[in-house]
């Protein structure tokens, strides 16, 4: 069975260790907050509070081997960089590291963590193009500028059927599921579930379509329109946003 490790119960962290508590309790909480371990010392296995900077008493608690780490220490970039290399150095594989700092992302995966959750930029990626279209109720960047989004679908492609809509050569998005309107209006207050594609089923206005794509494609299918130096460029929103999000740290960090 796969061992779990919180260090530090930042809101990320507290957040995914309650979720996570609910599949098991194969879980290792630390914090120097003891306020925190008394909250979640019942849906864990272990839980400690101790100086996350105490090498000794660190080496103590993770003494067996432990399958994935979590890191959300709320403190200076120099701790979490430091517990982030004596976890990589008891030879913890996984280490997923919290951190709202761009400029230690590098030096974080230098160090050893796998993966560096960015909470405000991740969160800024999923939820502007929201925003900017109406036909969009969910968007998650999955790697590079392939992204899966949930689309509420076009006039378009109403009264078609997946073949007819033929959307992969048309809007270069591939269609994974699809959440029937029928369902969402029986149930004002369920969101409805996604069923496999019927290749005889004709889209109904207010059906909800699963699609992965390029993020421009998607953007269009969704009534986004690309910019012309946008495309011109050949950027991605993903990329303009990530850097205007850099811009802005680093003009606050100069005040």
């Amino acid at each position: 069975m796969r061992q779990f490790a919180f260090v530090g119960l930042g809101s990320f962290a507290m957040s995914m260790l309650e979720r996570m508590a609910e599949i098991t309790d194969q879980i290792i909480a630390v914090d120097d907050d003891p306020n925190r371990i008394e909250h979640v010392k019942e849906m864990v296995s272990t839980a400690f509070t101790m100086d996350l900077l105490d090498e000794e008493a660190f080496e103590r608690v993770f003494h067996d081997p432990v399958d994935v780490a979590v890191v959300d220490i709320e403190s200076n970039g120099a701790a979490i960089l430091l517990v982030t290399y004596r976890l990589k150095k008891l030879g913890v594989p996984e280490i997923i590291v919290k951190s709202n700092s761009e400029e230690y992302e590098e030096l974080l995966r230098l160090v050893g963590a796998t993966r560096v959750v960015n909470s405000d930029k991740e969160a800024a990626l999923r939820v502007t193009p929201l925003v900017l279209s109406s036909s969009l109720t969910n968007f998650m960047p999955i790697s590079g500028d392939l992204v899966l989004a949930e689309v509420i679908v076009p006039d378009t492609v109403v009264g078609k059927t997946v073949v007819e809509g033929d959307m992969r050569r048309t809007h270069h998005i591939n269609v994974v599921a699809v959440k029937y309107a029928s369902e969402r209006a029986a149930n004002e207050a369920s969101e409805g579930v996604f069923h496999d594609l019927d290749p005889s089923y004709r889209f109904m206005e207010g059906d909800v379509l699963l699609v992965t794509g390029k993020e421009n494609d998607v953007f269009v299918f969704s009534g986004i329109q690309s910019m012309p130096d946008h495309d011109k460029n050949k950027t991605s929103f993903s990329t303009v946003l990530k850097s205007m999000l850099g811009r802005r740290k680093s003009s606050g960090a100069k005040t």
